[in-house]
């Protein structure tokens, strides 16, 4: 079975798209986590979902 770990980040309501958009692919590309949920609230706040695998070691003997 696959387990996740999550994490949540939250962009204030006055952050652009790009800057959005470079802290996400810079979370994905050097911590390995992949989106897994945008919400837009209608105050402008963004709440982002993001995961990635847990990869658990199995001892061999």
């Amino acid at each position: 079975m696959v387990e996740y770990e999550y994490r949540q980040i939250v962009f204030p309501r006055g952050t652009s798209r790009s800057v959005t958009r470079q802290a996400l692919t810079d979370h994905a590309e050097y911590g390995r986590w992949e989106l897994a949920r945008v919400r837009v609230y209608r105050d402008g706040t963004r709440k982002v979902t993001v995961r990635r695998r847990i990869i658990r070691q199995v001892r061999t003997l």
